[in-house]
């Protein structure tokens, strides 16, 4: 079967790398993938593949029946670019000012393409189904969850789901798995202080937020080093802070937002409590107010290990046992696919394109670029796993 794959691939791969170049050119934002989902969507039905459009907007759903019955595995690719202006200088450079692919969507949603590519070829050999999910909205509001509530993973009710993204900061060549919890929840908090603005030179006069806003900075940096054991990752990060308008006058209100990182929805919880107690202890004896928010934007990605083991067994026929490895620490950065492992059992894998793994590629960059030939790994592991996932 990985000789029948290598083919595959060989013979797909132009039209992969011609796909990847072309979405590359035309990024769109999240929930606004209106030309790729119409490419995603035509390139499927090109195969014959049954195919259901707008599922959360744009989402694009493929659905490859089997030979045999059997179950059904879903492999899930993102679509959405990001607001950042491209600096590179190549021939398939954004042609959208302002947006671009700085994370790789665009080789994960070339790479699926290749996998319904090879995986078409073959359906008569597999015992069951695959469901190919093109997902909008990964990257800022989340298109998995509305893809869910849709029914994405029914109709016919999905076993597993799989993912993959292209990784920059792991050695080209090199699969890199995790049993359990692999990202962190990126949720996101929001503390307004309100004091009383007044002169600058008579400060006893007003209640000025500024001194209370780095109390409240300084402060929650020891929920982190004192509250929370040191053993179990949490991050609390201030990353927007505002205040005041100019130079003499104190202003009314302060403003903090940042982010929060777990690995568990207990110390999500935790978090939450604490980052409020301490304001609300901090705010008021002061003699000011506050408003606080704390929005939960996606759950820990937490892999199912026994269909981490079925991945990392894929994976290792792709490209050799030495080339894979258990990822030392999971990643606090965040990832949508954690809705699909709370449904069903998951997991998700790292597939590296990079050169030198001391100067790593950098995601979210205006110079973000990596080469085409690093789809394969991805695109052939995903499909590598559907046939183990159903044939096993």
């Amino acid at each position: 079967m990985n000789q029948k794959l290598n083919d595959l691939w060989e013979k797909y791969y132009k039209k992969v790398y011609d796909i990847r170049h072309q979405i590359h050119m035309n990024p769109e934002l999240g929930f606004e993938e209106y030309e790729t989902s119409k490419l995603v969507s035509s390139e499927l039905e090109k195969l014959g593949i049954e195919v259901t459009k707008n599922v959360a907007k744009t989402g694009v759903v493929g659905l490859i029946k089997g030979g045999y019955p059997g179950k059904t595995v879903a492999l899930r690719a993102d679509m959405d670019a990001l607001r950042i202006n491209e600096e590179g200088d190549y021939e398939f450079k954004s042609k959208n000012p302002g947006v671009m692919h700085a994370c790789g969507h665009d080789g994960h949603t070339a790479s699926l393409l290749g996998v319904a590519m090879m995986l078409n070829e073959i359906k008569d050999e597999l015992h069951g189904n695959v469901k190919l999910i093109f997902q909008p909205a990964e990257e800022v509001e989340g298109g998995a969850l509305p893809m869910i509530k849709e029914g994405v993973l029914e109709n016919p009710k999905v076993d597993a789901v799989f993912g993959g993204h292209l990784w920059g900061s792991i050695e080209e060549g090199k699969v890199a798995v995790k049993h359990g919890a692999m990202m962190a929840s990126p949720d996101i908090f929001t503390i307004k202080i309100h004091g009383k603005g007044g002169h600058a030179g008579v400060p006893h006069a007003s209640v000025d937020p500024v001194p209370i806003m780095a109390q409240v900075i300084t402060a929650l940096q020891t929920i982190v080093s004192r509250k929370n054991d040191p053993t179990n990752p949490l991050v609390i990060s201030c990353c927007n802070v505002h205040s005041g308008e100019c130079h003499n006058a104190i202003p009314t209100e302060a403003l903090i937002q940042g982010t929060v990182r777990t690995l568990n929805n207990e110390t999500r919880d935790f978090a939450e409590e604490a980052i409020e107690k301490f304001v609300k202890g901090i705010v008021e004896s002061q003699g000011a107010s506050y408003e606080f928010e704390f929005i939960r934007q996606f759950p820990p990605l937490v892999n199912d290990k026994n269909m981490a083991d079925v991945l990392e067994k894929a994976a290792k026929k792709i490209v050799g046992d030495e080339n894979v490895f258990e990822l030392a620490t999971p990643s606090m950065g965040g990832e949508d696919f954690a809705f699909y492992t709370e449904e069903v059992p998951s997991s998700f894998v790292f597939v590296g394109m990079a050169k030198d793994v001391e100067n790593p590629i950098l995601h979210h960059n205006a110079k973000f670029a990596w080469e085409d030939k690093n789809m394969k790994n991805l695109a052939k592991t995903l499909a590598q796993v559907a046939i183990d996932f159903l044939n096993n």
